[in-house]
């Protein structure tokens, strides 16, 4: 599905996210989430996975230009604010949710955990300073 023009995406999937599912958003728990480390389940005994976090990847301020830990891949921000094209298309953020979500977290986001991760990704307006 794709929004309007006129109006904006990122805040559209966050009310979509607190209607649909009743829950109320955090920024402050969203930049915990998006912050916090977790073991990588690969890996044995011996040499155990390795801690990954969205902000692994997405750096510390998801404004920011990013890099991908293991192809060095670059990753456009992140921030709807300095990124214009996140959060475009709903069915685009449910896939790329899904998808990281698996990979980093080990399982899929509750919706509040989105509706959290959204609302601190809003709050992210500007890069950091060079």
């Amino acid at each position: 599905m794709k929004l309007s023009h006129s109006m904006k995406s990122s805040h559209y999937l966050l009310v979509a996210l607190l209607t649909i599912f009743s829950v109320s958003a955090s920024a402050e728990e969203g930049k915990v989430f998006f912050n916090r480390e977790v073991i990588q389940f690969k890996g044995d005994v011996n040499a155990p996975g390795k801690a990954i976090a969205c902000a692994s990847c997405h750096t510390a301020n998801p404004a920011d230009v990013g890099k991908h830990i293991v192809t060095g891949k670059q990753i456009k921000p992140l921030s709807p604010h300095a990124n214009k094209k996140r959060f475009q298309s709903t069915r685009d953020v449910e896939k790329n949710f899904t998808k990281h979500c698996n990979e980093v977290v080990g399982s899929d986001c509750s919706p509040q955990e989105k509706a959290n991760y959204i609302a601190y990704l809003l709050t992210e307006k500007a890069p950091s300073k060079k």
